[in-house]
This record gives structure tokens, C-alpha cells and sequence, in this order.
């Protein structure tokens, strides 16, 4: 059943230093479907970004369509959560107030659900035992789970990730794929993940979405053939590879505005 649709999507800025208008998105379809890990690469600039925001009700656009189970996205939903870059932990709350946080916002949940719901996305991420931590205490890794756990408890349809493992060290960084895997494998969220890494979107996806440079549009989408569960040696696999310099190849057409992305 397909949980996204974006459809004709347009998005122009004006940009006053140039005094011209900008495209940013240039007539963007693509589905999702429920449960479904779907990738999106592409050069700097090209409006990974623009879209993540469009689809969590953060920006408006002029022209198309973003409906998530037939309802049109007009603007932030209970529906939706968002996994930014950064943790943006509240540095005043423990860990458990931090995952509360996003519930309390929402007041649909009573204290008991709240409680209960807490605990087990804070297991979920493994950091059982880190409750009363405060965000100070914990590595960035940790505090990334923090943000996810804080996503997940507000059981969204949707949840959009944002690059957020960009800020991380390479080796916490892929520990983090891993685990993220696990934690999908559970919840079984529908996840919009942006990242500039090709080897990890492979990884992480049921399907890899690659944009073009500005104005940004898709180019090709890639069904991800490996299977589930899948172990970081999966990245060394020929089959592996091959995909990754295809799609490397896609994205980093000297024709296009250059930008950057990461080649594994």
C-alpha cells in the first residue's frame, strides 16, 4: 500500500542577492510504500533537503502534490517526525524526558502510554540503564539513539531522516547503520533517509533514489537487491560495488553543476 505520494512537485526560491528566482525541485514523483526504507543521493544542492522538509510540513511548494495515506500535507502532522542531523537533545532533561518530549508535545498519549512507551523505544535503542544520563554524559552516537527513540515514541507513519549520521566518525557512523537496521527491522517505520553517502544508502534501503544537480529532479530509482538481514560485509560484495559505481556514476555527471558526495 503506497503510505507517500509526491507527485508534479515543484519548489522555487527567490534569491535576493541574485535578484532571480531559483528552482530548487523540478516535477518530482515518487511513491513510497508502507514499511518501505527508500534512500534519496544526489550532489549538494540538489534538494535532498528541500524534500525532506516539503514532506514533513516545514515548506511550502507552488506546484504538485505530497499526500501521505490519500491526505495532503499541508503542513506538520502528528503523522510525521523528523531525525535532523543534529541530536538537539533539551541539555536540562534526562534521557527519559528527552524521549518524552516529543509526546507531550503531541497530547495524545496519557502519562501511563507515555511511560510505557518511553521505556521500551529507550531498550529499543539500547540504552537501557541510561534513563536518568543527561545529553552532556552521552557520546554523539548515543545521543543520535536519543533522537531516534524520541522520533519513533510519537509512532509517526512516516519518519524522515536527515543526514543523521553525518556528524559521526566513520567507524560509529557504520555502527550506527547497523543498528538503525535493527531498530527499522522493529518498528517498521516508512523512512525517507537523505544522505550523501551512496554505500550507506545502498545498505540501508529497499531502494535508492537519485537526483540530479540543480534544479533537482530523479533521475533513476534503484531497487536494492540484497537481502534482509544484511551485515556490513555486504559492502565489500562485488555485486555491491557495482551498484555503488553505478549509481556514483549517475549523480556525478560532469555535465551538471559539480557538488559533493561521498564515493563509500
Amino acid at each position: 500500500m503506497t503510505k507517500l505520494k509526491i507527485e508534479h512537485l515543484h519548489k522555487r526560491y527567490w534569491r535576493e542577492k541574485l535578484d532571480r528566482e531559483v528552482i530548487a525541485l523540478s516535477g518530482i514523483n515518487l511513491s513510497v510504500e508502507e514499511g518501505e526504507f527508500a534512500s534519496i543521493v544526489g550532489p549538494s544542492g540538489c534538494g535532498k533537503t528541500s524534500l525532506l522538509n516539503i514532506v514533513a510540513g516545514l515548506l511550502p511548494y507552488e506546484e504538485g502534490s505530497v499526500t501521505i495515506d490519500g491526505n495532503k500535507v499541508a503542513g506538520p502532522g502528528t503523522d510525521r517526525s523528523v531525525v535532523f542531523q543534529h541530536a538537539s537533545l533539551l541539555p536540562w532533561r534526562n534521557i527519559a524526558g528527552n524521549v518524552r518530549y516529543g509526546m507531550e508535545l503531541q497530547r495524545r498519549f496519557d502519562k501511563s502510554a507515555m511511560r510505557e512507551r518511553t521505556g521500551h523505544f529507550i531498550n529499543m535503542v539500547g540504552l537501557r540503564g541510561f534513563e536518568n544520563h543527561y545529553p552532556s554524559e552521552l557520546s554523539g552516537g548515543m545521543q543520535q539513539r536519543v533522537n531516534l527513540a524520541r522520533a519513533l515514541a510519537s509512532d509517526p507513519e512516516v519518519l524522515l531522516m536527515d543526514e543523521p549520521f553525518a556528524a559521526l566518525d566513520a567507524q560509529t557512523r557504520e555502527f550506527m547503520q547497523t543498528e538503525l537496521l535493527k531498530i527499522w527491522a522493529e518498528a517498521r517505520k516508512t523512512v525517507i533517509f537523505i544522505t550523501h553517502q551512496i554505500d550507506e544508502a545502498i545498505y540501508l534501503s529497499d531502494r535508492v533514489v537519485a537526483m540530479s544537480a540543480r534544479p533537482g529532479h530523479i533521475k533513476e530509482v534503484f531497487q536494492v537487491p540484497f537481502e534482509r538481514p544484511r551485515d556490513l560485509a555486504l559492502k565489500r560484495d562485488r555485486r555491491f560495488l557495482e551498484m555503488e559505481d553505478v549509481i556514483w556514476s549517475l549523480v556525478e555527471d560532469k555535465r551538471e553543476h559539480p557538488g559533493m558526495l561521498t564515493h563509500g
